[in-house]
């Protein structure tokens, strides 16, 4: 069975790696080590946890009402104004969502490049909800 590191859950899990870290510590997550003395969370573990952070079991984020079910939160690398239209990129963890909006909604939630935000994708639609 594939095993993985606290930094590649981090990853897949979309949170930084001492969020990972600190699951860990709690018990959120079981893990064991190798050889070498590395943490590794085993990757049916890892799959379970995985859900369960998906359906809002773990974390520490406050609960969000939408319909839009696959949100990821990253943060804003790129903001381009037109005169009517704008365009957003965040990255998510290995995620490079970009989404095209009204230039009025880009400055009703105040984007800029550098702050958190949270891409929501339903059907073929990206909503932006600031953090």
């Amino acid at each position: 069975m594939q095993s993985y590191t606290i930094g590649q859950a981090a990853r897949l899990l979309g949170v930084s790696a001492d969020t990972a870290r600190r699951w860990a510590d709690a018990g959120r997550v079981a893990t064991h080590r190798d050889d070498s003395g590395r943490r590794l969370i085993d990757g049916r573990d890892l799959a379970a946890f995985s859900v369960e952070v998906a359906q809002g079991g773990v974390g520490d984020d406050e609960t969000s009402y939408t319909s839009a079910r696959n949100a990821f939160p990253g943060i804003v690398t790129a903001v381009k104004l037109g005169d009517v239209a704008a365009q957003v990129e965040i990255q998510a963890g290995p995620h490079r969502l970009v989404s095209l909006l009204t230039r009025e909604a880009v400055e009703e939630l105040g984007l800029e490049v550098g702050m958190q935000a949270t891409a929501r994708v339903k059907s073929t639609n990206v909503h932006i909800d600031r953090a």
